[in-house]
């Protein structure tokens, strides 16, 4: 049977609501779509300009504090920082037997410290507490220890705890330098080169660094040597090891400086010594063909410009001073530049005619 008129009707009547119910609903959902977008565009938007502007002051912030240490440095250049007393100090250090060692003890002692000497070389450990003691100086301790050795610097530094106290400045000195093409190094003499020059930074550290950050007071000197800034042919292991001294203690310097809060902040102080070639003994062969420029340096004069720098609290020191400035600035230029000027200088250090390895610093 057919569909009636009023039938057919009914059904396109309702066929056509649907389809303007669905045309309505598919209007309302792209009109809610693009609300969403206009939010989302306009919170992107918002979180954009928001990280610009904290990125822009930080900038600026920035910015500021790099003039304010361009000035600091300007002042404190002109104007050195008044040096700091060393009265009452638990002084420790290595290689006092000689050289730079010696020295340091007799200028360290002038400042009424406790003075602990530690070498290998017992003789000359005992020598430098005579001189001392014949001008007048007390408060002086010698041992005798093997620095490269963990467990006697532990165990001696437990020693020196009970017999003089809480160490609070410890000056690492011990240092040795064989002067050899690399091919003519043997493996037992580099070895003992990274054991004294390097590894016993990490053993006396070990030792004496956690009670000055216990303390919240201390300084840690360590020599280096310009050898650890440039290197030099016949001393490539000893340039290494004293390229490794200068990594540890700009590390660790930073390593203690990111935990600095404002309300405890660490004073601890760190100082690293770059000298040039020093009259010491362990230099057999030093060549310069512009004496006048960069003579070997004094043992005197060296021990004179460490105590004052550790004095100051300077991060770090050449000696000469220009030196760390020079080697800075002549980064910039090409490395062919550098070597013309090297060769002009025409400054190293000859082969030795044997090893020395038993001399400290």
């Amino acid at each position: 049977m057919a569909p009636s008129a009023e039938q057919v009707t009914t059904t396109d009547d309702v066929m056509h609501n649907d389809n303007d119910i669905h045309h309505k609903q598919d209007r309302s959902e792209r009109l809610q779509d693009k609300r969403r977008n206009r939010l989302v565009f306009s919170s992107s938007w918002s979180e954009s300009m928001t990280a610009l502007s904290i990125i822009a002051s930080e900038l600026i912030l920035l910015i500021i504090k790099l003039i304010y240490c361009a000035l600091e440095s300007i002042i404190l250049t002109l104007i050195p920082p008044s040096e700091k007393s060393l009265e009452g100090e638990v002084i420790l250090l290595t290689g006092a037997g000689n050289g730079i060692g010696r020295e340091l003890a007799k200028q360290f002692v002038q400042h009424k410290v406790t003075l602990v000497c530690w070498d290998v070389d017992e003789k000359g450990n005992v020598e430098t507490k005579r001189l001392l003691t014949e001008l007048g100086y007390k408060d002086i301790y010698t041992y005798t220890i093997d620095i490269s050795n963990r467990d006697k610097v532990l165990d001696t530094a437990e020693k020196v705890r009970r017999e003089v106290g809480e160490v609070t400045v410890l000056v690492n000195n011990a240092g040795i330098m064989p002067c050899r093409p690399l091919f003519e190094q043997k493996p037992d003499t580099i070895r003992k080169i990274f054991d004294v020059n390097v590894m016993a930074h990490f053993w006396t550290l070990e030792a004496f660094l956690p009670g000055m950050i216990e303390r919240n007071h201390g300084h840690v000197v360590a020599l280096s040597s310009m050898c650890g800034v440039l290197g030099l042919p016949n001393v490539v292991p000893y340039c290494a090891s004293k390229f490794a001294v200068r990594g540890m203690m700009e590390s660790l310097y930073e390593e203690l400086r990111v935990n600095d809060t404002a309300a405890n902040k660490s004073q601890v102080k760190f100082t690293t010594v770059y000298p040039i070639m020093v009259n010491t003994g362990l230099v057999k062969n030093p060549r310069n063909r512009i004496p006048q420029l960069l003579d070997l340096q004094s043992p005197e004069r060296v021990a004179s410009k460490i105590v004052k720098a550790m004095r100051r609290n300077y991060r770090e020191i050449s000696i000469p001073t220009p030196l760390l400035t020079l080697d800075r600035i002549s980064r910039l230029l090409p490395y062919k530049f550098i070597q013309q000027v090297k060769d002009f200088i025409d400054t190293g250090l000859g082969p030795d005619d044997g090893c020395d390895t038993s001399a400290s610093k």
